[in-house]
């Protein structure tokens, strides 16, 4: 059986950074780690092509040697998974699909020939079975969750490394919390499933071997859900980074409740974790216990940011607005919280009812969806009739956004983040290579020469340089996000304001405040 792979086109988002992975020749900032997942997991004497819609297209002559064309991915690729089915089915080729879409919203790609829902450990075996059994559609679910202890390591062979900014592996799956407005437990339970220690470091041994020198995103939506396990496997980690003198840095996911853990969090930092995000979503205590992230609530948000941040972590987080019951200002108090920590990437969002959610359902019942099929986007109007007047949760949104990513707001702000920014403890082996350099010299141009931040942007590299100059090519990297959201916020603002135009121009007037 010869398959091919595809993986859909992502929208321009907060973590697409086009600008910014241009700067270092890049053309996507991670791989699509649930295909060659499957790949590993599929018949290894069938033959696989992976075509990442990212980076290319298809090829006339992929699309004449595919027997099977196999799609995976979230919400947010919707748009372009179904061209993806059409596209196939107009070269004559049967489609399977799987991964979170399909297995929220099954009936938005019914027109695939093979449903591979659920977790694929469990139901791939189940449609291998039926291609042998010569079946030519199916549906295969399953209401168990897979041992992830099973999974193979996946096929970073099938993958072009000079594409990716960064590799993904995965450690867990689920997430102990209950927020009313994560899919997450939805789709992987809420008790995490974690791998044994010896498998994933098989993972990395194998990202080794193929001579891969750069980050590595730990993808676990939560990656501290099941602290012992995840000790374990740092206490090896820390062994296998020292003998391999630190080839790689780690980013991850986790809770707030990081900040409990010193054990945790040293362990972290001497693995060579950069990066954490964390799902702040508001500094407003009543949102938080209304959508159920109690565990945001126990200790203050402020303190637990500046403690990790010390140990030498940078903290990326979410926020979001829409909240029911939200009071007036909710986006300026996120701004005032983001400026306060100095967090430097602060993901601002509209809330969205993702499908089969606890909120989704709620508002199911209440009549409050306008929309069944959420995108889970920063350009997207939030999908429910909320409890506050629209158009002052959408004017608070982008006038936050707006503000957060200022230029001379932003570099103001990472510049007193990197003053206390823990010293990272070991360096990384990210090669200074000509692509580098012109990124280097692209970044001191547009910011310290050709734009009104060239004072601030020179004064505060030479602060950093006398006072933590090991900091330098991580303050440089966070620059050169900038890039990224200069545009970015323009582009939000757009969108908000036009689907904000056309919904308060067909909303009846009864719905009108």
């Amino acid at each position: 059986m010869r398959v091919l792979l595809l993986y859909p086109e992502f929208p321009q988002s907060f973590w697409s950074f086009e600008k910014t992975l241009a700067l270092v020749g890049r053309k996507a900032l991670l791989p699509p780690l649930g295909l060659i997942t499957v790949a590993g997991l599929l018949p290894q004497e069938w033959e696989y092509k992976l075509v990442d819609r990212n980076i290319r297209q298809v090829t006339a002559a992929e699309w004449q040697w595919a027997e099977l064309v196999l799609l995976s991915g979230m919400i947010v690729q919707k748009d372009d998974m179904l061209l993806a089915i059409q596209e196939a089915h107009a070269h004559d080729k049967r489609v399977a699909i799987g991964g979170p879409y399909a297995t929220s919203v099954p009936e938005d790609v019914a027109s695939a020939d093979y449903l591979i829902l659920d977790e694929g450990e469990i139901t791939i075996p189940l449609f291998v079975e039926a291609i042998s059994q010569g079946e030519t559609s199916g549906k295969f679910r399953s209401t168990e969750k897979a041992a992830v202890t099973d999974t193979p390591i996946p096929r970073y062979d099938l993958l072009d490394f000079e594409a990716y900014d960064n590799m993904s592996v995965q450690f867990s799956r689920g997430c102990p919390f209950q927020c009313e407005f994560c899919d997450i437990i939805v789709l992987y339970g809420r008790k995490p499933r974690t791998k044994e220690p010896k498998q994933l470091l098989k993972e990395l041994d194998y990202l080794y071997e193929l001579g891969w020198r750069n980050g590595v995103f730990m993808v676990d939506d939560n990656f501290i859900g099941n602290k012992r396990n995840v000790k374990l496997l740092l206490k090896e980690l820390k062994e296998w980074m020292r003998e391999k003198d630190y080839p790689f840095s780690f980013d991850t996911e986790a809770s707030v409740d990081l900040a409990k853990d010193d054990e945790l969090l040293d362990l972290m930092a001497e693995c060579n974790f950069k990066k954490v995000f964390l799902g702040i979503e508001t500094p407003d205590e009543a949102s938080l216990a209304l959508t159920q992230k109690f565990q945001n609530t126990r200790d203050p948000l402020s303190e637990s940011v500046d403690k990790i941040t010390r140990y030498g972590l940078q903290v990326m987080a979410g926020f979001i607005i829409g909240f029911d019951n939200e009071k007036s200002g909710a986006g300026d108090r996120i701004v005032s919280f983001v400026e306060q920590t100095g967090i430097p990437m602060a993901m601002f969002s509209m809330l969205q009812a993702l499908p089969n959610t606890a909120l989704w359902h709620r508002l199911e019942k209440e009549g409050r969806l306008l929309d069944r099929g959420a995108n889970v986007n920063q350009t997207t109007l939030m999908n429910f009739v909320p409890t506050r007047p629209i158009e002052d949760i959408a004017n608070e949104y982008v006038n936050g956004f707006y503000q957060l990513y200022d230029p001379k707001t932003y570099l103001d702000r990472i510049f007193r983040y990197f003053m206390i920014l823990g010293i990272p403890r070991h360096s990384g082996k990210r090669k200074i290579d000509s692509k580098s350099i012109k990124a280097l010299l692209t970044i001191c141009w547009r910011q310290g020469i050709l734009r009104d931040t060239r004072w601030k942007f020179w004064a505060n590299l030479g602060r950093i340089l006398m006072r933590s100059p090991k900091l330098i090519p991580l303050y440089l990297i966070a620059c050169a996000y900038l890039e990224h959201f200069i545009e970015y916020r323009q582009i939000v603002t757009d969108k908000i304001n036009v689907q904000l135009e056309a919904y308060l121009a067909s909303r009846p007037k009864s719905m009108v405040a």
